[in-house]
């Protein structure tokens, strides 16, 4: 893969942004043709796409790449296909007394050129639902993609550049410098994904040219376990989220907060549950691997910092010198404090430390006491217990019973708040993020302004009196 510098990228933003402005905002078919064309070329490239991410991952079964990382952009262009045309609706507004006789409205205008920063954990979900939500919003983008993933990266340029010209859709690749410059590009509205740290900078690029941004992060997402929550439901749900991606996932459970008699039948069946997905443990082919040796090296790290300060330690899986170098067990982390490594930073990997809560209320307080998450999960069957832990937090989501789920919900936003991100997408909700809510008003041609002799005439007078009495 070729590291693209900043000029073109400069150039091709020109392009787009000149184009968008002789030909106007795409109409209905024009969007929908561009969907379809998007989502046929997905379908096509889908072996490519799997191969790709089991190059770059080392071992990822094509079977997760399908699930987790193609069919998201699928449904989603399918969910956007289908309800386009009322979302492109001007949408009438209430005119209140004073401003009657007249009519109000919002139209959804297409911002111009959106840039799209996408992560390397999910490559393709990642880069081409953002771009499906542009396109859905009748913008051109332009796309940088992760260098972590070079084989990914590689198979969606060929994509985009065969199913696009680039004056519609055109893609950059490149490392650290390449990135830096790209957030500083005068972009119409800037989509990132990717850690907290990084979207700080992101968001201080695009500060320089008053570009609004959505910034994805990620973030310690917590798991609640209310009084008489089910220890084995939770855990083959958490056993799920940790192996799903080898746990390399932003809304993949952090940490559990579970009463004390909770925690042995949790880490049993949590135990069990792992067992069974991977029962070639370590060489389990469907068990993907970290990404690269610095991201298996800091799990180690956490381990070994966690280890002493005092942590009990189970590890679900046999180690195996015939598995591949960067397969790690998915490890529960017991007695976990907050001064430990692992419960102060997002750990992106298949480490699960759990804190012992005497209630709900408690576990609440500790939620509250951290940065809000991208997710929150809470197990239970008490709806006041659930009620409280969802009125009382803040976090981008939340799922009841379940974990990750949510993110395939079409008809719900989503997104982060705080140092988990700002701005939502997905669905209607991403349409209008990258849209603007233009305001129109047409006052009737007997309007009460037009009958007034002057500006501050009786009439005038007389509305500033019904207002302010």
């Amino acid at each position: 893969m070729r590291d693209a510098p900043f000029l073109p990228a400069a150039e091709l933003l020109t392009r787009q942004r000149t184009a968008f402005l002789n030909e106007g905002a795409p109409d209905l078919a024009h969007r929908r043709a561009a969907l379809a064309r998007l989502k046929t070329a997905v379908l096509g490239h889908r072996r490519r796409l799997e191969a790709a991410a089991e190059a770059d991952f080392g071992r990822r079964a094509p079977i997760e790449t399908a699930l987790t990382d193609l069919v998201p952009v699928v449904q989603s262009i399918t969910h956007m296909r289908r309800h386009l045309d009322r979302w492109m609706r001007p949408e009438r507004r209430r005119v209140g007394l004073l401003m009657q006789p007249g009519r109000a409205e919002v139209r959804y205008q297409p911002l111009g050129v959106v840039g799209i920063m996408s992560a390397w954990n999910y490559p393709v979900s990642l880069a081409l639902v953002p771009l499906a939500t542009a396109l859905a919003a009748g913008n051109r983008s332009l796309v940088k993609l992760s260098e972590k993933a070079p084989a990914t990266a590689d198979a969606l340029a060929t994509l985009l550049s065969d199913t696009f010209d680039e004056t519609e859709v055109a893609v950059v690749t490149g490392g650290p410098e390449v990135a830096g410059s790209f957030a500083a590009l005068p972009f119409d509205h800037l989509f990132f994904t990717g850690s907290t740290a990084i979207g700080r900078k992101v968001a201080q690029a695009a500060a320089a040219n008053l570009t609004p941004v959505t910034l994805e992060l990620g973030g310690k997402s917590p798991v609640i376990l209310t009084a008489d929550a089910d220890p084995g439901l939770a855990a083959r749900d958490l056993a799920f989220g940790k192996m799903t991606n080898a746990g390399q996932t932003c809304i993949a459970p952090d940490y559990v907060l579970a009463a004390p008699e909770q925690i042995s039948p949790l880490v049993e069946a949590f135990a069990r549950a792992v067992q069974t997905a991977a029962p070639d443990g370590l060489a389990s082919p469907d068990l993907t691997t970290l990404l690269d040796e610095d991201g298996f090296a800091r799990q180690r790290a956490l381990l070994e910092d966690a280890k002493a300060h005092g942590a009990r330690i189970v590890e679900c899986l046999p180690q195996d010198a015939s598995a591949h170098a960067r397969a790690f067990a998915p490890t529960l982390v017991l007695d976990a404090a907050p001064k430990m490594r692992l419960m102060q930073e997002e750990i992106f990997g298949p480490l699960l430390p759990v804190v012992a809560c005497n209630s709900t209320e408690t576990a609440i307080t500790f939620v509250n006491a951290r940065p809000r998450p991208l997710a929150l999960y809470v197990y239970g069957h008490d709806r006041a217990a659930i009620d409280a832990v969802l009125s009382r937090t803040t976090s981008g989501n939340a799922a009841v019973n379940g974990v990750m789920l949510h993110y395939a919900v079409d008809t719900l936003p989503f997104g982060g708040v705080g140092d988990s991100g700002m701005g939502a997408y997905h669905g209607k909700e991403g349409f209008r993020r990258l849209s603007h809510a233009k305001g129109v008003f047409r006052p009737a041609s007997r309007h009460p302004s037009r009958l007034a002799r002057a500006p501050y005439g009786k009439l005038a007078r007389l509305a500033a009196r019904l207002v302010l009495r």
